[in-house]
């Protein structure tokens, strides 16, 4: 007779033996789905091929597994693969690239997820991701063929010529590639040591070369200049030879006059000083006087021609008009009268300004310079010099030489050494 313990014993295996194949239906045989209590969402991934991925192939989201594949099926550009993602996992952005990739060597597939940002929009239940979005391996027979066609593309002799030269030359350097191999430790340990000093040079080098890319139009330009340059340089080479061949009687040609200008140059540029201080001062006059005076002896020159005179008649004088401003207070005076002249008026000038259009004349519109400068004085800096307190001044140039030794030389050919006396 069975007792009420037995009983009770068996009640509480059986619903033990229920919730334990419950969970396990439901966790691991997918069986909660067809009772509404599902543990994940799927979404849709389109493949161009399978890549070798297979229902219950894992689903990892950044290497973590995530889900499984459910059922593959055909579509008219590819297969369609679904994926049963828990809902226990975290929240995958629907910005993300389905990639199917090897698990290991022997070619075990899985598709794992890999989003662009980390925000939303999420994947959700009935979600899809398009081919576009998809990445899967070259498939394995390609992969084949293209290796069998690069070794068949390989010339058999050139390959033992390779292979003999490859004996031939570590023939008897065993114990030479011992000890690279030996070698080879320190020299990892000593690239890591110096790890931070090839970040840093590497990261100069991108500058380096980023700058080289934007100045490459440059650098072109100066490599097609030195090529004309060299160009040049070679159908000059004759004129180069017949160069340095009078080079060495010029040099002696230079030191005769050095010697004959002695000590007397020295002395010239000194007092050049001055003139060149006062050049500068006039230079904007200078610069006119240079532009104007050749167009001016051009024009005069075409006046004379053959020993005559050949004149010519403006038929108007008021191209441009005549400067009036400026000479209201000079009285008019006829030229018949005879009489006792009035006082020179010496503040007449025109007063128009230059852009007025007129003829507008006088040394007033010529280019003005600085003040003229105080002469130069021996031993004296130049205008607009100062010299250091407690430093006395110093003369320009040559001239401020420490003083000469007993030995030194005594003149301008003396820079020259021991030898340009001789004429050589």
């Amino acid at each position: 007779m069975i007792t009420l313990a037995v009983r009770l014993k068996n009640l509480a295996f059986l619903i033990i033996a229920v919730l334990v194949l419950s969970f396990l239906g439901i966790r691991y045989a997918d069986l909660g789905r067809f009772a509404g209590v599902a543990d994940h969402y799927t979404v849709t991934v389109h493949l161009p091929r399978t890549g070798g991925l297979f229902t219950h192939s894992d689903v990892t989201y950044r290497g973590v597994s995530v889900g499984r594949v459910g059922p593959i099926g055909l579509t008219g550009d590819g297969v369609s693969a679904e994926l049963r993602i828990k809902k226990s996992a975290p929240r995958i952005p629907a910005d993300t690239e389905a990639v199917v990739a090897s698990l290991s060597a022997v070619g075990e597939q899985y598709i794992d997820l890999r989003p662009a940002s980390d925000g939303g929009p999420y994947l959700a239940d009935g979600a899809r991701i398009e081919q576009a979005d998809t990445q899967v391996p070259a498939p394995v027979t390609d992969v084949l063929t293209s290796m069998n066609d690069l070794t068949n593309s390989v010339p058999l002799d050139s390959l033992r010529t390779v292979v003999d030269e490859f004996g031939l030359a570590f023939e008897g350097r065993g114990d030479d590639l011992q000890a690279l191999l030996d070698n080879g430790s320190a020299f990892v340990q000593a690239a890591d040591r110096n790890l931070p000093a090839t970040t840093r040079l590497i990261q100069d080098g991108e500058t380096v070369l980023r700058t080289q890319a934007e100045e490459g139009e440059a650098i072109r330009d100066f490599a097609t200049g030195a090529e004309e340059l060299a160009r040049e340089l070679k159908s000059s080479d004759a004129d180069l030879r017949r160069l340095i061949t009078v080079t060495p009687d010029a040099a002696t040609q230079v030191s005769g006059v050095l010697r004959d200008l002695d000590p007397s140059l020295g002395v010239v540029l000194a007092n050049l000083l001055t003139t060149s201080e006062v050049a500068v001062t006039r230079q904007r006059g200078t610069e006119e006087l240079l532009v104007k005076y050749p167009a001016a002896v051009a024009a005069g020159a075409t006046a004379v021609d053959g020993g005559k005179v050949n004149f010519g008649m403006a038929v108007t004088f008021f191209k441009p008009l005549p400067c009036t401003t400026g000479y209201s207070g000079t009285r008019y005076r006829n030229g018949l009268d005879l009489g006792t002249a009035p006082p020179l008026n010496t503040g007449a000038a025109c007063t128009a300004p230059a852009s007025s259009g007129k003829n507008v004349r006088g040394s007033g519109n010529a280019p003005k310079g600085g003040p003229v400068p105080a002469p130069a004085k021996p031993g004296s800096l130049p205008s607009g010099s100062a010299a250091s307190s407690g430093t006395p001044a110093a003369l320009p140039g040559a001239l401020a030489l420490p003083g000469q030794r007993g030995d030194a030389p005594a003149g301008l050919t003396g820079l020259l050494g021991p030898d340009a006396g001789s004429g050589r």
